[in-house]
């Protein structure tokens, strides 16, 4: 898993102005991160990150992938499957030690999205 092992990567077509790979590239940088905390899917994305950072001269940051969350039915807890956010968790008073604790033990995950 390394860069050269994809084919050609599409930055940008005239639908889309810049790809997800791009779009996250510059939006790091822009934003100053040093630490960048995703899902394991994107692993292999993250080569390509790199690469990108260092056509376009920018720091690389570190990178962390964790496994993928995942509901009671194994579903992916994902955004764009409208799962539960943090904002939502916030207003319904969770403090951030209950999410750590919740996000450290995966077990404790399902149960508290059955109480739901």
């Amino acid at each position: 898993g390394d860069a050269a092992s994809y084919s050609d990567v599409v930055l940008a077509r005239k639908e889309t102005p810049a790809s997800y790979h791009l779009a996250v590239t510059v939006d790091d940088h822009l934003q100053g991160i040093t630490l960048v905390t995703r899902g394991e899917d994107l692993f292999e994305a993250s080569h390509i990150h790199r690469l990108l950072q260092a056509l376009l001269g920018f720091e690389t940051p570190e990178y962390a992938h964790h496994p993928l969350l995942l509901d009671q039915t194994g579903r992916r807890f994902a955004k764009r499957d409208h799962a539960l956010t943090l904002r939502e968790l916030r207003a319904g008073g969770h403090k951030p030690e209950f999410l750590r604790n919740l996000l450290a033990e995966p077990a404790n995950l399902s149960v508290f999205l059955d109480s739901l």
